[in-house]
């Protein structure tokens, strides 16, 4: 039988073993965005976004990352973070010339924001739920040099227009 002295010293251990288990995250959901890109690139990126900006009078916030954004709406509800779940409702556009390459319908639809391209990892926090943005996403923090599918080419910057419905 173990000694009263081995018990009170495990039971402890024990406890605090089971804490640090329970609380960690493997998904890194508590972290910041990983927005460590390359540079030259997020440089192209933000000149060609900074140059639509100005052809188009459009007045848009900075965020330290480098992502353009303009909040239309700030709600008043939850504010998101890398941990959540998330339901929005969106329209995705080609910066280059307009053209839509992906929406929600007026659908709201339910996403783990860790999930997600770092442009809306970064944008979507911005806003309290029941808010809307949106989000001028460098190519750096969206699809890259890879592009996705036939619609969006490498190297394409974004458009997100985001309603944020929920946080969960």
């Amino acid at each position: 039988m173990p000694s009263t002295k081995f018990i009170r010293l495990f039971i402890p251990v024990l406890f605090l073993f089971f804490v640090t288990v329970s609380c960690s995250d493997d998904s890194g959901c508590n972290q910041k965005p990983n927005t460590a890109v390359n540079q030259a690139q997020l440089q192209l990126d933000i000149d060609e976004i900074e140059a639509y900006l100005t052809e188009n009078n459009i007045e848009a916030e900075v965020h330290e990352s480098g992502l353009r954004y303009v909040i239309n709406e700030p709600g008043d509800g939850k504010t998101a973070t890398l941990c959540d779940q998330i339901t929005i409702s969106y329209e995705g556009r080609l910066l280059s010339d307009g053209s839509v390459f992906d929406d929600s319908d007026g659908k709201n639809v339910a996403f783990p924001l860790s999930r997600l391209i770092i442009g809306w990892q970064v944008g979507i926090p911005l806003i309290d739920e029941g808010g809307s943005i949106t989000l001028y996403v460098p190519s750096s923090y969206g699809y890259g040099s890879r592009g996705a599918g036939d619609d969006i080419p490498p190297n394409a910057n974004l458009i997100f227009e985001v309603s944020l419905a929920r946080v969960f």
